[in-house]
């Protein structure tokens, strides 16, 4: 039997204890990793293999009225660079190759790639096309330290149309004017961090996180304008601001019976497309922020509120020599002309200063000061667009007899169109006033509604019957005064004419030769479905109101009433004469000066009017109505022009064919 010597025994003893040591060692290290060092090893690889991106979703759509897109949102690729990841010799190399993609300056970009920090934006929100180039040219050059990231980007498929109203989206998609701003909370698309896995490049393994599909909810806008109403109004502004080389103009028609905005048009225009290429000034909203003295179109207020005060009556006679001194001042009608003896139908007809003066006088600073806060005028409608201004107002206790006399013919105040309107409106609308609005509704962009906007009554600002005398009154000014050429074929319609001098942009006085031209009007006024305010900045050459306003009245209101294809009323074309002349003359036909001071009240002849019109007539008359069947009135009893006691009933019967 051999023995191992001794120095084999050490060498095998020797290398045990080494690998057993070796073991504990590893096993100690592992351990370590494993315990003690594992989190910070593990942040370590994720931080080498995986990253953290913002992924971004679409702005909510605006639509009008109809469901049509008027603002739309896509997900566009934005191209970043980090300067360190990029070798110094290939800066000057990738600005070359780049360059002409993104139609950039050589140079400009190289500065871009050449700054210290490890984050620049080289472009946002790429057009598909041009991010495509850059792909290819990264890949095929084998270009480094480049990268993109998905954001949204905004459109506006209808290009101008209704720009003012909208707004548009600046960088980082926040809203900067218009709707866009003021509801950017609710619209801006949300943004969220996702942990991605990358390869050691950091290049994303799984490239499906850059889609166009919306990362969480949110809200799309409806809004009241009807896009084909809003067409015809720019077209036909855009077509008077070239004949007219006016400076500004702005347009709004509004349903009297609701407060919804139709269509809203200001210009100067503008593409919020690329709001960059335009002025500052031209983004500005002049429906909303253009503060004007609003001259004759203002009377409609002081009327309203003379009649419902029982200050004035339509037939009460008022002597108009064509100029009257009031505090200091000597105010005169338009034409410089006198008209002698003149109904108060007439004053308002041929918009006689002289015979509005004597009105405010009568009213008073405190009546026709609290009248005009009444109807909306010195605070905003809240319409919640930006820049809406609340316009100027006398304190009453301030008030001079000259400046009530310029208050009642529309001066010494300041307004806004969406004032002026919104008190046009409350007149058709049986005297009262609405709080006018532009968003419908708030859904999510599964359809729920978040939000939806209803009629909301301010006040009752006159009557009933204050208004509808009124409104018969307004009617003459288009069938015979001084707004004929608004006068729109085969249908009815009420307004006022304006014209009024251009205030200083300092406040100082008038621009001499300068004026502000408008109109302001309503119908079917059997039934008023439109309400509608014309205001033309500047116009060169003629500057009336009824020759400059008027016209693009008609010519809107012709197309629109076609497009929502009402009803003609056969009618309209006949004079308004029956009830004008019954207020003109403060008698009823049929009847001489003895009955008229008995308190007795002739019958109207009622016979193929509708239902709405004999109430009319009869409630004019002061007389009770007692309708029987429906359509066209065929008989009455009394008989027309018979002489009855006042309140007395009248028994009309109507027919489907207007016939017996």
């Amino acid at each position: 039997m051999r023995l191992v010597s001794q120095p084999v025994h050490k060498r095998i003893a020797f290398v045990l204890v080494f690998i057993i040591g070796s073991l504990c060692l590893l096993a100690l290290r592992i351990a370590w990793i494993q315990f003690v060092d594992g989190k910070r090893m593990a942040e370590k690889m994720q931080a080498q293999l995986k990253d953290t991106r913002i992924l971004y979703s679409p702005r909510g759509i605006v639509y009008d009225r109809n469901g049509r897109e008027l603002a739309i949102s896509a997900m566009r690729k934005s191209l970043y660079a980090d300067p360190g990841e990029i070798p110094a010799q290939k800066r000057e190399e990738t600005a070359r190759i780049l360059a002409p993609i993104l139609s950039m300056r050589v140079s400009d970009l190289l500065d871009l790639l050449k700054t210290d920090s490890r984050f620049v934006w080289i472009r946002r929100t790429l057009e598909p096309d041009v991010s495509d180039k850059i792909s290819a040219a990264i890949a095929s050059q084998n270009l480094t330290g480049l990268h993109s990231v998905e954001e949204s980007k905004r459109y506006y498929p209808n290009g101008s149309l209704a720009a003012h109203v909208l707004g548009f989206v600046g960088t980082d998609d926040i809203g900067l004017e218009g709707l866009e701003l003021s509801y950017d909370r609710l619209i801006r698309g949300e943004t969220v961090k996702r942990l991605i896995d990358t390869d050691s490049q950091g290049v994303p393994i799984f490239h499906s996180i850059y889609n166009s599909k919306q990362v969480g909810n949110v809200t799309n806008l409806h809004l009241t304008l009807d896009a084909s109403i809003q067409f015809i109004v720019e077209k036909t502004l855009d077509k008077v601001m070239v004949e007219k080389k006016a400076k500004g103009a702005a347009v709004i028609i509004m349903d009297p019976r609701t407060g919804e905005i139709l269509a809203m048009a200001s210009r100067p225009g503008y593409n919020p497309n690329d709001f960059g290429q335009y002025p500052p000034e031209t983004w500005k909203n002049r429906a909303v922020s253009y503060v004007y003295e609003p001259g004759s179109t203002f009377k409609a207020m002081v009327a309203a509120a003379a009649m419902q005060e029982g200050l004035v009556s339509p037939g009460e006679i008022f002597n108009d020599s064509g100029r009257i001194s009031v505090g200091g001042i000597t105010i005169q009608n338009w034409d410089g002309e006198g008209r002698g003896a003149v109904p108060f139908s007439h004053i308002i007809k041929d918009s006689i200063n002289t015979g509005f003066v004597m009105v405010g006088e009568r009213l008073g600073a405190a009546k026709l000061m609290q009248y005009t806060r009444q109807f909306g005028f010195g605070r905003a409608t809240d319409l919640r667009l930006p820049g809406e201004e609340e316009g100027l107002l006398f304190e009453a206790k301030s008030m001079r007899a000259s400046d009530l006399a310029s208050v009642s013919i529309g001066q010494s105040i300041a307004v806004t169109p969406i004032q002026l309107l919104t008190a046009i409106s409350a007149i058709a609308n049986d005297g009262v006033l609405l709080r006018p609005y532009i968003v419908r509704e708030l859904r999510n962009n599964g359809g729920s509604t978040l939000s939806h906007a209803t009629t909301e009554a301010v006040r009752q600002v006159i009557s009933d019957k204050t208004a509808k005398e009124l409104t018969v009154m307004l009617e003459t000014v288009v069938s015979a005064g001084g707004g004929t050429q608004a006068a729109v074929k085969g249908y009815r319609f009420a307004g006022k004419t304006g014209t009024a001098e251009k205030l200083k942009a300092d406040g100082s006085g008038y621009e001499r030769g300068h004026y502000i031209a408008s109109f302001a009007g309503f119908g079917p006024v059997e039934d008023p479905r439109l309400a509608a305010l014309i205001v033309i900045d500047d116009p060169d050459g003629i500057y009336y109101g009824g020759q400059v306003a008027a016209p693009v009245f008609r010519e809107i209101m012709t197309q629109v009433m076609l497009y929502l294809t009402l009803k003609q009323n056969a009618a309209a074309s006949k004079p308004v004469d029956l009830a004008v002349e019954i207020a003109d003359r403060n008698l009823s036909p049929g009847m001489d000066n003895t009955d008229a001071k008995q308190g007795k009240v002739a019958v109207p002849d009622l016979r193929g009017k509708t239902v709405r019109e004999a109430a009319r007539l009869l409630t004019e008359a002061g007389l009770a109505f007692i309708p029987s069947g429906s359509g066209l009135a065929v008989s009455q009893e009394p008989l027309p022009k018979a002489s009855v006691n006042a309140n007395s009933e009248v028994k009309v019967t109507f027919s489907p064919s207007g016939r017996r």
